[in-house]
């Protein structure tokens, strides 16, 4: 199973039935695997904080629902994070591609991943890594983890976990 399949079959097993996005080189594959997955609605965005909003309205609503996004967007959905869902205790899966590391090919992008962790940190969202392939294999566990406690988690995919950029 790719890594790819993996993302999308854990999903719709967690019943996971909302997905928001920006667009995201890195993330296309998954993107274009929910587009095409009947089970999940997938509804992009113009902008993250946005997304955040969207997912807030899908939760209150009775679905389950995740964000996939790029972290050089995490400090436009700093205040959404913190007013919606923590405040309202709302799980939320952010799959968020981790740009700005070793062999980046765009200089800008580097200066969001200085402080990507940190920022999740300080906001005490637990955050996953995945750098190798296999990590995959936490992605279910995780996405249980984050709807039992009640909280938003980040799961940050670099480019080696997507072998390349």
């Amino acid at each position: 199973m790719s890594v790819t399949d993996k993302i999308v079959s854990d999903f719709k097993k967690n019943k996971i039935e909302f997905i928001t996005s920006v667009p995201c080189k890195q993330l296309a594959s998954v993107l274009t695997e929910i587009d095409i997955s009947p089970e999940i609605l997938h509804v992009p965005c113009n902008k993250e904080d946005e997304g955040i909003g969207l997912c807030a309205g899908a939760f209150m609503g009775g679905k389950r629902p995740a964000i996939i996004m790029q972290n050089t967007a995490l400090g436009v959905v700093i205040n959404s994070l913190v007013t919606l869902t923590q405040f309202y205790r709302m799980p939320l899966p952010m799959l968020i591609s981790y740009r700005g590391e070793v062999g980046e090919p765009v200089a800008c992008q580097v200066e969001m991943a200085v402080h990507t962790k940190a920022l999740l940190e300080q906001l005490r969202i637990q955050t996953y890594h995945f750098h190798n392939e296999q990590d995959v294999s936490e992605f279910d566990a995780i996405l249980k983890h984050c709807f039992m406690s009640k909280r938003p988690v980040a799961i940050l995919t670099d480019a080696n976990f997507w072998n390349g950029y």
